[in-house]
Formats: C-alpha cells, structure tokens, sequence
C-alpha cells in the first residue's frame, strides 16, 4: 500500500497513493489509522484524491476511521474525508452514510473543519466546567 503521511499537532492528513480502495488494501489502511489513533492522533484527514474505486471492504476502513476518531467523550476527535472522487462519493450516497461522515471538497478545507471542531469541543468543555 503506497501512502504519505503529514503530521502536525492537532491533527494527521493520512494520503492515499492508490487508485483501488479495495479488500486488497483495506487491511492495511486499517492497521494505519489504529496506529495513528494509538500515537495520539485523535483528528484524521484521509485524502482520498488519487483513488477512483472504493468496494465494501474501503468503507469499512472509512466507518473503522469515524469510529476510532469519535472515540469516548473525553477523547473525542474528528475524521474528515477529503477530495473524493466521483465514483467513491457515490458509494458513500449509496450507503446513506454521506451525512454520518464528514465530507468536505479540499484538505485545507479539512484541515479548517478540523479546527472548529477543536474549538467547539473547548467550548462545551469549558462550559459544563463552569455549570
């Protein structure tokens, strides 16, 4: 599986150099989004650019990342898709999760969902501190 990976402090864009998101390499993608979630990584942006076909198999790797990212309450964070393809997004409109999942057209606008993520979850936090 050929993939890059951009790490920052408040979040990963996770690239990946595949035309197929398949059974093939479904269980790797999956592998790396656990890893990045175990190294503290709580906010993924997978960019999915360069991918033209996704089966089942790659939207179980998508819905594994969603998962891993919500995580608990104290631990929440965020996990954007970014640049789909037409033939992925309609998979997704297919399966009704594009309103489960956070699709946005760019990584930078990724990248901007991220961070007012960040600071609504430091708002509700602050505020059922003080209440």
């Amino acid at each position: 599986m050929k993939f890059s990976v951009d790490k920052h402090e408040k979040y990963v864009v996770f690239k990946l150099n595949e035309d197929k998101l398949n059974s093939i390499i479904t269980p790797m993608l999956k592998s790396e989004l656990i890893l990045l979630n175990a190294e503290g990584f709580r906010n993924i942006i997978l960019d999915l650019s360069e991918v033209k076909y996704s089966d089942s198999s790659g939207l179980s790797a998508i819905l594994l990342g969603h998962r891993i990212c919500k995580g608990s309450s104290d631990n929440e964070g965020t996990f954007v898709l970014a640049t789909l393809n037409p033939p992925v997004q309609k998979l997704i409109n297919i399966s009704q999760l594009e309103n489960v999942l956070n699709i946005v057209p760019t990584v930078d606008e990724a990248i901007d969902y991220v961070f007012m993520e960040e600071i609504e979850r430091d708002l509700n936090n602050e505020a059922e501190n003080l209440g």
